[in-house]
């Protein structure tokens, strides 16, 4: 909801507010305008010179950036990283290589689902970067078989003798030294 100035729906803080804004305003344009005052006992400029703002500084034109010597135009690499974390069960691994604007690869992980998704890759400048994706089921580990009803746990017997009281004042070990 939009405050107009004088309408009775404002408060007096919504009046005192937007006085305070206009008094900025109005504040700023005129700093900006006249300019900072100058400290007490300033040397000030004869009345006849108008100031005049300093010359825009335009930026250097950039050099163009020279080719580096070691440019190579037929880049060549190759890599690749398997995992297998028995702790945890993270199991991924990656290949991949380049000969001049031709990448070739694949990945591997595993995913929650238990099946492990490969996907392999080919990028070059004609044809684009393609993928192709395979789903592979894992082999399911042999879980032995649970018990329908589980046998009962034995505990040890305990002997359940209540201990003697001892009178107030007295200390507990005291009793049993005495008899």
């Amino acid at each position: 909801m939009a405050f107009k100035f004088g309408s009775s729906n404002q408060t007096f803080w919504d009046i005192l507010f937007q006085f305070a804004v206009f008094a900025a305003i109005v504040a700023v344009a005129n700093a900006v305008a006249i300019g900072y005052p100058a400290p007490l006992g300033a040397y000030h400029a004869p009345l006849g010179v108008a100031k005049v703002a300093a010359p825009l500084a335009y930026p250097a034109v950039a050099k163009v950036a020279k080719i580096a010597d070691d440019y190579d135009p037929n880049p060549q690499y190759s890599y690749s990283y398997h995992i297998a974390d028995a702790v945890t069960g993270d199991n991924k691994e990656q290949q991949e290589s380049r000969s001049g604007d031709v990448v070739t690869g694949s990945y591997a992980l595993v995913e929650p689902d238990g099946t492990r998704r490969v996907v392999e890759y080919t990028a070059d400048p004609v044809n684009g970067f393609n993928a192709v994706v395979h789903r592979e089921p894992l082999a399911v580990k042999a879980v032995a078989p649970i018990a329908k009803y589980a046998a009962p746990l034995a505990y040890p017997a305990v002997a359940k003798v209540a201990a003697p009281i001892a009178p107030y004042g007295y200390p507990a070990y005291g009793k049993a030294i005495l008899g």
